[in-house]
């Protein structure tokens, strides 16, 4: 009985100890002036190689800004969707800023900061189109790519709409940069390309389809590195930084209320 008393003590007293040397990440990465961020390598405009092969991109920005805030070094760590979170799980990042989105099963396994990056479907068209809301569709056509999601919430949403349903998303992209169709349902991400492209044709957001912003993860039981991100991340909204992020990356503003 006293055996198993010793070992049951000896148990819970190196669980202990892990815990608050997990717990410690924040205190780790401002003794060792260094924070490991993985981002994306392969998804632009959020991260990907520029002409120099050099990771660039909202990511990689806002890694940056990160890293500036806290008065470390940022080390930028190329990873793809496949694991990214294996990346943070394992160590080998101390936090992951990779167009994450956040759900019931990632949440299960990871810790998410509050949202740092718009990412959404919506409806998009050049300024002149005066569109609000789906009931402004009547009467206008919108291209879509069938079987995605917004041509699916469209014919929910605005069954009086004229949609265009094209094959694959270079044939929609092609229809609304030729003026085959007066708007574009599509990614943001999407309709940042059209307009970095396609100036004269640039769209802009007239509403929000469905919207899945991304989110920094962290492991779990990191509350002091959790409370600072989000600090920072506050911070940024506040000071305009993470809308130039916006601008210069997503070719829009922050969409209302973000």
């Amino acid at each position: 009985m006293l055996l198993k008393r010793l070992m049951l003590a000896a148990a819970l007293a190196t669980a202990a100890v892990a815990t608050q040397a997990h717990a410690d990440a924040l205190d780790n990465i401002m003794k060792s002036k260094v924070i490991k961020i993985a981002v994306p390598q392969d998804f632009a405009p959020f991260g990907s190689a520029g002409l120099d092969l050099k990771p660039q991109g909202y990511d990689i920005d806002m890694a940056n800004l990160i890293g500036k805030e806290l008065g470390v070094k940022t080390e930028i760590i190329p990873v793809t969707s496949a694991n990214r979170i294996p990346y943070l799980q394992t160590n080998k990042a101390d936090l992951v800023i990779s167009s994450l989105g956040k759900n019931e099963e990632r949440e299960k396994v990871i810790d998410f900061s509050i949202a740092y990056a718009p990412f959404f479907s919506g409806v998009f068209g050049t300024k002149a189109i005066a569109v609000a809301s789906a009931a402004d569709l009547k009467g206008k056509t919108i291209g879509a790519t069938r079987g995605a999601i917004e041509e699916q919430a469209l014919t929910a949403m605005a069954p009086d709409a004229t949609v265009k349903r094209f094959e694959d998303n270079n044939a929609t992209i092609a229809a609304f940069v030729s003026g085959q169709v007066d708007l574009i349902a599509t990614g943001n991400t999407v309709a940042a390309a059209i307009a970095e492209k396609v100036p004269a044709r640039a769209p802009t957001l007239k509403f929000v389809i469905k919207d899945s912003p991304c989110y920094v993860g962290l492991n779990k039981n990191e509350p002091a590195l959790l409370a600072k991100v989000n600090e920072i991340i506050t911070k940024a909204k506040a000071s305009g930084e993470i809308g130039k992020l916006s601008e210069k990356w997503l070719k829009a503003p922050l969409p209302p209320g973000f």
